[in-house]
């Protein structure tokens, strides 16, 4: 019996070797790690009530894109304090108008409908009354003024890719885009549809106009307590 075995022990390793060949295409110690099919994973799309039940659970913001969800970075102290400045400065100026004007946070979402999008604002504000989208008044639809703080890593979008978003809902009629690190305010009123009128107001002492709400804002009062960052001073020429 035990010469037989080795026989067949023989025998089933010549078969082993002959096809060797084709046992190694199936070797798995070739198969993905756990964490390299984790990554290759397609991502799941989320509805927007499915992102709003994720968002309320979120210390962090993300914008919703029909159906990905893409998370904000964070902001810096200057910006949030300009935010705050401006949205001030707006609720102060707009009490007292014949119009009633709502002013909202940075925490306000808005929702695109036609993109089927949702993003936040610094700052906006509505006329009269809002209109949201959902029945939980979470996704806000009618802006008529809305305020962007640049910084580096969001101005390339604020300026286009947010812009155009703004653009597709009917309300919107004023974009407020402010530099954090310099004296620069730049104001997008809508003439007509597809025709923007751009203002740019660089001194400290200036105001700028509000045409969608009927005010003015001091430039002194959007940038409150902001100190800029001091540019290192160009060498002069020596003289001849």
């Amino acid at each position: 019996m035990r010469e037989d075995n080795g026989k067949k022990n023989v025998i089933l390793c010549v078969q082993l070797n002959r096809y060797k060949s084709n046992i190694m295409v199936a070797d798995i110690s070739k198969a993905p790690s756990p964490a390299a099919a984790k990554k290759a994973r397609p991502p799941r799309w989320l509805s927007v009530e499915e992102y709003l039940k994720r968002e309320s659970g979120h210390i962090n913001k993300h914008e919703y894109l029909n159906g990905k969800i893409v998370r904000m970075p964070y902001a810096r102290g200057p910006h949030n304090e300009i935010s705050m400045n401006i949205g001030t400065a707006i609720k102060n100026a707009v009490r007292g108008l014949p119009v009633k004007y709502r002013v909202f946070s940075s925490d306000q979402k808005i929702y695109f409908p036609e993109l089927n999008q949702g993003s936040y604002a610094d700052a906006l504000a509505v006329s009269e009354k809002p209109v949201y989208w959902d029945g939980n008044e979470l996704l806000l639809i009618n802006p008529l003024l809305v305020v962007e703080v640049l910084s580096d890593s969001t101005e390339n979008y604020d300026r286009q890719g947010k812009f155009a978003k703004y653009k597709t809902l009917a309300s919107f009629r004023e974009y407020v885009l402010v530099k954090q690190d310099k004296c620069h305010v730049e104001t997008w009123f809508r003439l007509e549809p597809g025709l923007w009128q751009e203002t740019i107001v660089t001194d400290p002492k200036g105001s700028i106009a509000l045409k969608s709400i009927g005010c003015f804002l001091s430039v002194a009062d959007i940038y409150e307590n902001i100190e800029f960052p001091v540019l290192p001073s160009t060498p002069s020429a020596p003289s001849r």
